[in-house]
């Protein structure tokens, strides 16, 4: 089998495996996060997995560097990144995403042993500060006004004679008169 029939294979697997469970999203078809652990606790992570072109045959590739995550230590998140690869290793060549959440799941105490209990680590505000991307084209553009229509005097008396006073049509401006219209049609004819 090819990579991609083996993804498509995999994805419908992990579907099925994990469908109706919250703590499982999928965010396209080649990635896929889960999170483990109760929110509010600090041993509670997000985890994310891509995979590229060639995965499984390649190893794909982990992220921790999530916006929930920002309380775990990078020291922390380093360590589970190099436990990970260390378990996908022995997996190359076969589908290997369940087995990563499984493992994750089985040894997260573990992994997360480090990490302390109730104090946030936040990273230097150097790292921050070099990571933050200010674009002040927008400042500059100027916002294009939205033209309204123009009318001339006679074009304003016509619709406002047309319409009450809010610009709606009168109510019945479309009704059938019956009694003109069957006077219309002629009688039924006796039989």
């Amino acid at each position: 089998m090819s990579n991609s029939e083996l993804q498509e294979e995999e994805k419908e697997v992990l579907l099925s495996i994990y469908d109706g469970d919250p703590a499982f999203n999928m965010i396209s078809d080649t990635v896929y996060q889960y999170k483990y652990g109760d929110d509010g606790d600090s041993k509670s992570f997000l985890f994310e997995i891509s995979w590229g072109e060639n995965y499984p045959t390649e190893m794909p590739a982990f992220n921790m560097d999530l916006f929930y995550n920002k309380h775990i230590g990078p020291g922390v998140k380093s360590h589970i990144k190099q436990k990970l690869t260390e378990e996908c290793e022995q997996y190359l060549g076969s589908a290997m995403t369940y087995t990563v959440f499984e493992y994750l799941r089985d040894n997260a105490d573990q992994l997360l042993a480090s990490q302390p209990e109730t104090e946030t680590v936040q990273p230097p505000l150097e790292t921050v500060l070099q990571s933050l991307d200010i674009d002040d084209t927008g400042a500059d553009s100027k916002k294009e006004k939205v033209k309204k229509e123009v009318l001339s005097k006679a074009q304003k008396r016509k619709q406002w004679e047309r319409s009450d006073g809010k610009g709606d049509k009168p109510r019945g401006w479309d009704w059938v008169d019956v009694v003109k219209h069957l006077s219309q049609t002629g009688a039924k004819p006796d039989s």
